[in-house]
């Protein structure tokens, strides 16, 4: 525990002041927790990132998470990030003719799921920044920080019915409503403390158990591929899917909601 709390607080340390100034600093951050949330997946299947098909998978990614406010540096070469990502999967699908099926039509389909999987996700990450500004970027993270600590302590202190104990055996319904609930009070501290309007209380209980979703597809990744974490980079936490696996299906949803504000 002692290990996780000091490298909570210091990667906190290096990732808000980046999230507060916005720009460019975020976009590289943004294409650093991308790229290598991608290679704990393809890490995973034993696949390998220094490789023809890795380096495709990374470029699909990075054509998927290229911010929407930079679209007309694509327009002047008059292609489309979807046109781009066609061009990739279908180089793709020809090296598993190259490699005569030793890579094979499910490695295409792992790499570019894998790759739409971490993309959308921090995509979001970024377009939440610029079009909602800071406060729905603090809003999701100690939204998600709320709902993981409360599942965690009152699930410890109260939990007596497994939530899903094929996927994530510690897991308690008690601990999972308990995490919901502490998303709602930091949600009507957001209320009190900033100009955030509009039905937040129902919007932080979809969206909480969303990221409990998210961290649950994570543990069901990690169980299929029987491994204990996605990667080593956050000691006593694990790797960053680890980290932002809750928050990859929180911040497209947020922006489902159009901001709602």
């Amino acid at each position: 525990m002692k290990q996780r709390i000091i490298t909570g607080v210091v990667a906190a340390a290096l990732f808000l002041p980046i999230v507060y100034y916005g720009g460019f600093p975020l976009i590289l951050l943004t294409y650093f927790l991308a790229t290598v949330g991608l290679y704990e997946l393809i890490k995973m299947k034993n696949l390998n990132i220094f490789s023809i098909h890795g380096i495709l998978s990374i470029l699909f990614l990075w054509v998927l998470i290229f911010p929407e406010k930079y679209s007309d540096i694509l327009d002047t070469f008059y292609y489309s990030k979807t046109e781009l990502c066609i061009v990739i999967l279908l180089l793709l699908l020809t090296y598993t003719v190259i490699t005569k099926n030793r890579f094979t039509f499910e490695d295409v389909s792992f790499s570019i799921l894998s790759s739409l999987y971490v993309g959308i996700g921090f995509y979001f990450f970024f377009e939440t920044r610029v079009d909602g500004g800071l406060v729905y970027i603090l809003y999701s993270l100690f939204m998600i920080w709320a709902t993981d600590s409360g599942a965690y302590f009152i699930g410890k202190a109260l939990g007596r019915r497994k939530l899903w104990p094929e996927i994530s055996p510690n897991k308690t319904i008690e601990g999972s409503i308990g995490g919901v609930v502490c998303a709602v009070i930091v949600a009507i501290l957001f209320v009190l403390l900033t100009d955030i309007k509009g039905s937040i209380i129902a919007i932080t209980i979809v969206l909480s158990v969303f990221g409990q979703i998210g961290d649950l597809v994570q543990s069901a990744f990690k169980r299929h591929f029987n491994v204990k974490d996605s990667g080593k980079i956050l000691p006593g936490h694990g790797g960053i899917l680890d980290r932002f696996d809750s928050l990859i299906f929180v911040w497209p949803i947020l922006h489902l909601f159009h901001l709602w504000g």
